[in-house]
């Protein structure tokens, strides 16, 4: 089992930076894989950005550039920074776990686990 905790959420206006943490417990943080997912209102999930255990890193296309995945093992937390937003990035921000796999996942059936989410407001 892996518990994930969002924070880091809030209104910030286009063109500024936020900094979302995923602060994680139970399973060994060093052992999954990690992702970041966002909903906007009336729209579906979709995927943001995702870490290997390798460290490696893959993002959607409207992010890249814009947007950093990374990890600290050390402090069990995921973090995702956000450069250069826009009112299209609105949305909740979800991480996501998944329990198998080495490699960066980009569909949300490939997670086990997720948090509660965290609301991120780009004001134009």
């Amino acid at each position: 089992q892996v518990q994930l905790v969002e924070s880091g959420g809030g209104l910030v206006q286009s063109g500024g930076s936020l900094r979302l943490s995923c602060a994680a417990s139970g399973r060994s943080f060093s052992t999954v894989t990690m992702g970041w997912f966002r909903q906007a209102p009336g729209k579906e999930r979709e995927f943001v950005a995702a870490t290997s255990l390798g460290m490696a890193t893959w993002y959607a296309d409207s992010v890249k550039g814009r947007f950093t995945i990374s990890r600290d093992n050390s402090r069990n937390t995921l973090y995702l920074q956000m450069s250069s937003l826009k009112p299209e990035d609105t949305g909740v921000y979800y991480c996501a776990a998944a329990a198998t796999g080495w490699t960066a996942k980009r569909l949300q059936s490939e997670y086990d686990y997720w948090g509660q989410g965290t609301q991120v407001t780009v004001s134009s």
